[in-house]
């Protein structure tokens, strides 16, 4: 199988290629970067192409014949959100869409599939209502960047590719992203409950993360959103103090809302607002975790 992963030198598409390629010769990996001499570190059987992440000019080929396209690409989130970085946010996912639906339309030979990446911050901010993938859009920054990430590569399911959207929680992983970032107030005897502790924190193992991607792109019925969120919803304070037993650590401070975003201005949301997003989807398909609650998860990582 010939898996295309834009965005494939990130978190997820690191542990997701890294997954194809423990498989001896079952897939051929092609990682789209700007900078493939940069690309280090990958997996036997994968090799990086180099593309502009704007047009499909110059690497659209690896798209004809591929079996599968995986969208992860975009600038990351965890950075103060100024008019000019949220602008470089949006147009990184918008771009990447427009080039990825490029390529596929000059394809011969179509992909099966494509998995494009979004985020449950497309609920916005809804208190305890429990959301699952029918429930509507929110207003938030976020929540408008969900929408148009997600509509960005929409058209290829015109030219009969089916597609599948995944709406992931924050990925613990103890190999990058904002988990090691959680962690470092717990070992500095920091740690502490961000706001009221009562907002709902999404997540969702690495491992379940990729494998809930494979699944999409192996399920021939899998089509529209789904959320990638553990079963084991917790708030933040649950969570919290969950990571203060795991690493046999006080869970003491608090920290007033109006102080993080002080600090933090709009990203502050991430920490402060959660959403109560349920995997009604990929568990109707038939899909099973391997680590569904946060103390299995948080065993598992920091064990």
């Amino acid at each position: 199988m010939r898996v295309v992963i834009a965005g494939g030198t990130g978190l997820i598409g690191r542990a997701l290629s890294n997954d194809l390629a423990a498989e001896a010769d079952s897939h051929e990996i092609i990682i789209l970067s700007r900078a493939p001499e940069r690309a280090t570190g990958l997996p036997l059987g994968a090799r990086a192409v180099r593309w502009d992440a704007r047009s499909a000019d110059g690497w659209a080929s690896v798209v004809d014949g591929a079996d599968a396209v995986v969208n992860l690409a975009g600038a990351s989130l965890l950075s103060l959100w100024t008019g000019e970085r949220k602008r470089r946010i949006r147009e990184s996912r918008l771009n990447v869409g427009h080039a990825l639906v490029e390529a596929v339309e000059r394809a011969g030979n179509r992909p099966r599939v494509l998995i494009q990446a979004s985020g449950v911050d497309y609920y916005g901010f809804t208190g305890d209502h429990m959301l699952t993938e029918d429930a509507p859009p929110g207003e938030s920054f976020l929540a408008r960047l969900a929408v148009e990430w997600e509509a960005s590569t929409a058209p290829v399911e015109g030219m009969g590719v089916r597609r599948a959207i995944i709406r992931s929680g924050l990925v613990f992983s103890r190999d990058g992203g904002a988990f090691p970032l959680m962690l470092l107030p717990f070992r500095l005897y920091l740690g502490g409950i961000l706001g009221s502790g009562e907002q709902w924190f999404p997540w969702i193992h690495i491992d379940d993360e990729v494998r809930a991607i494979r699944f999409l792109i192996e399920e021939e019925n899998a089509r529209g959103p789904h959320n990638l969120t553990a079963l084991g919803l917790v708030t933040h304070a649950e969570l919290m103090r969950a990571i203060g037993r795991a690493l046999h650590r006080p869970t003491w401070l608090r920290v007033p809302a109006f102080a993080v975003r002080l600090v933090l201005g709009q990203m502050g949301s991430l920490l402060l607002e959660g959403q109560r997003a349920v995997p009604r989807r990929l568990q109707g398909a038939g899909f099973e975790f391997r680590f569904p609650t946060a103390d299995a998860a948080l065993h598992d990582l920091l064990a």
